[in-house]
Formats: structure tokens, sequence, C-alpha cells
């Protein structure tokens, strides 16, 4: 009985670290958070002619969510940018639009996975 609040514990950990069911790993980066972002977000805008939002969730420039061009925040398709605990220092991955999961195949000129950073 006494191991219960552990195990309470440690399920609660696990269910706040696992992944959104519509956010896939696109990969990782050497550089920062910041300089990722602006890079797929310049050649999201190069590749499209139209603009691309990006939002900073985290202070200090630590994360950003870059939209797919035509997608609105909050929850339009999204290239998600995240520090990187566990590895190389930035993280990456690419969110469906909720209830659009498929929209960004509009796009399919532009996959996250050709971003060079």
């Amino acid at each position: 009985m006494k191991y219960l609040p552990i195990l309470a514990l440690t399920v609660a950990i696990s269910a706040c670290a696992a992944p959104s069911p519509n956010v896939s790993q696109v990969g990782t980066s050497q550089q920062p958070p910041k300089a990722v972002a602006q890079c797929i977000a310049q050649k999201w805008a190069d590749k499209s002619q139209q603009q691309v939002i990006s939002q900073d969730p985290f202070a200090n420039d630590m994360a950003a969510d870059v939209y797919v061009p035509g997608q609105q925040p909050p929850d339009g398709a999204a290239a998600l940018v995240r520090p990187n605990y566990s590895g190389p220092r930035t993280w990456v991955g690419f969110r469906c639009g909720l209830g659009r999961q498929r929209r960004h195949r509009r796009y399919p000129g532009m996959p996250l996975t050709s971003v060079q950073v």
C-alpha cells in the first residue's frame, strides 16, 4: 500500500509526457529553436508565397509553433519546435490541424523533412 502513491505519480508523469496523438516527430537539429523556427518559416513562405504565422508558446525564444501557410492558430497544422533535453539542441515535430488531419497535404512540395537546418 505504501507504493501506491509512487505508482500513481509515475502514471501521472507518463501521461503528461506522452505526445499528442496528432503530433509526429520529424527530427532534431543542433541549431537553437529560434533559428530552426525561422528557417522553417522562411522556406515555407518562399515556396508558397503566402504569409507564415509563427508563435512563441514559451518565454525566451525556447520554442515556436510555425503554422503551415494558410493555417491559423491555435488549432492549425504546424511545425512544433522545442528544446530537446535528451539529445541535440532542438526537437522538431509536426501537428496536424485539429479536425483537419489532412489539410496540410495541400502543400506536398513543402515536407518538413526536406528542411535543412
